[in-house]
């Protein structure tokens, strides 16, 4: 069983920037990947980012050249580091690995963009 923590959502204006983190009760060395979903309701839960155990990454179309996802092996954490964020950004931010073949989620961080 691995147990995930989010923090660092809250709310910011547009052009902000927020740094999420996910804190994994496991060593992220065992993960095969790590990613950052988000969701708003009625609309189906998207890919944002993820990061393979190579430490290859990618992003979504949507985010490019404005949010990052990284890891600190130290720590044992990911991160998501969101720039000029949009009013569309708004939304509840999940992290999700991978391990062995069984997937975990964290229990969530909304980020809400308004002025």
């Amino acid at each position: 069983q691995v147990q995930l923590v989010e923090s660092g959502g809250g709310l910011v204006q547009p052009g902000g920037s927020l740094r999420l983190s996910c804190a994994a009760s496991a060593s992220i060395f065992s993960f095969d990947l790590m990613a950052w979903y988000r969701q708003t309701p009625g609309k189906q839960r998207e890919l944002v980012a993820v990061i393979i155990s190579d430490g290859r990454t990618n992003v979504a179309d949507s985010v490019k050249d404005r949010f990052t996802i990284s890891r600190d092996n130290t720590k044992n954490t990911m991160y998501l580091q969101m720039n000029s964020l949009k009013p569309e950004d708004t939304a509840a931010y999940s992290c999700y690995v991978v391990r062995l073949g069984n997937g975990y989620w964290g229990q969530g961080t909304q980020v809400t963009v308004s002025s």
